[in-house]
């Protein structure tokens, strides 16, 4: 498959493109070509999607079998990528997220919940769920039927920038007594990002259309499970002393939070952990081993170094205060 991903450098773009290399698809990449060196035997494009005029010329006079985006700002830079590539692209497939259905959750919402407004021509980025399903209008604007939305849920494994296992791994490797957010067996709901990666290609190059619910089956693993496992495959020598949310948060410590299993005031949120994936499924989504998910998670830390921060989001750096957790296990102690 000739294939286009705008983006490309990190995480869910990363994948996609080692991913398709590997299936021995011919990649090109758009992107501003700062972050990382393009890997080998990718025809890298350069631009600043925020600039039309610079997104035209990359793009001279090419097509492509199918293009992947997984912008996550401002719609009207997918509106404009979609319009310039309609007739240069059989199809478009766009990483989107289970944060355009409008909150709360309903348990065991599939992909007919109610969804949030979204404008298309938006400039804004403030409002993630208003830009992802605005991103969506405008892809089908230009793309219609032949435009697959892939809504992720929460995308764990090698390259992740937002900061979950990774920031896991850091507080287990220093080894003691850490911290784990009550009860053990809280059901997790995942998707890793390399099966998401594979599934998009396999879904674009046949043509498939429609918006999916996009992660792996509830109650695959449990979080005391998602611990336990990440110990074993690294053979840090930490304990994990687990503490009642309520005790969390009047100790101010939000853990739970990075894994949406609670709210900032405490609340457990519906329907996070519990999508109906069936649709997914159906269309050949399939999931990997959660031990080979956190053992490659762990070798890519060791080889790159932790991530980069997101701009977008808080530095993981700054999700807990150590004092506060030293306090409680001093306390869980007596």
């Amino acid at each position: 498959m000739k294939l286009l991903v705008l983006g490309g450098t990190h995480h869910v773009g990363r994948a996609i493109v080692e991913a398709a290399l590997e299936r021995g698809d011919q990649v090109s990449t758009l992107n501003r070509g700062l972050s990382r060196a393009p890997a080998r035997g990718v025809r890298a494009l350069i631009a600043d999607r925020t600039d039309p005029e610079s997104v035209r010329r990359a793009l001279g006079d090419g097509e492509w079998d199918a293009v992947i985006d997984t912008w996550a700002w401002a719609p009207r830079v997918v509106r404009e990528a979609a319009g310039l590539l309609a007739d240069r692209a059989g199809h478009y497939g766009y990483v989107s997220s289970r944060g355009v259905h409008r909150w709360p959750w309903p348990p065991g919402a599939d992909e007919q919940a109610p969804l949030v407004d979204g404008d298309p021509a938006g400039t804004d980025n403030a409002d993630y769920a208003a830009a992802k399903r605005g991103g969506e209008l405008a892809v089908l604007e230009s793309f219609g039927e032949r435009a697959l939305l892939a809504r992720a849920g929460m995308i764990l494994g090698p390259y992740e920038d937002v900061g979950r296992i990774p920031w896991w791994l850091r507080r287990l490797e220093k080894g003691g007594r850490v911290l784990a957010p009550a009860p053990a067996d809280t059901p997790l709901q995942y998707l890793e990002v390399r099966d998401l990666a594979t599934w998009m290609l396999q879904s674009v190059e046949r043509g498939l259309g429609g918006a999916f619910t996009v992660t792996g089956p509830p109650g695959a693993i449990t979080l005391g499970e998602l611990l336990t496992t990440a110990l074993e495959v690294t053979g840090f020598d930490t304990e994990l002393v687990w503490a009642e949310p309520d005790l969390l948060m009047r100790h101010g410590l939000p853990l739970g939070m990075e894994f949406g299993l609670r709210m900032p005031d405490g609340s457990t949120p519906s329907g996070m952990h519990d999508a109906d994936v069936s649709a997914a499924l159906a269309e050949g989504l399939t999931t990997r081993p959660l031990r080979e998910t956190l053992a490659d998670t762990w070798a890519w830390l060791q080889a790159e170094g932790d991530p980069a921060p997101r701009p977008d989001a808080p530095s993981p750096d700054t999700w807990l205060d150590a004092a506060a957790e030293q306090r409680l296990l001093d306390q869980l102690s007596h």
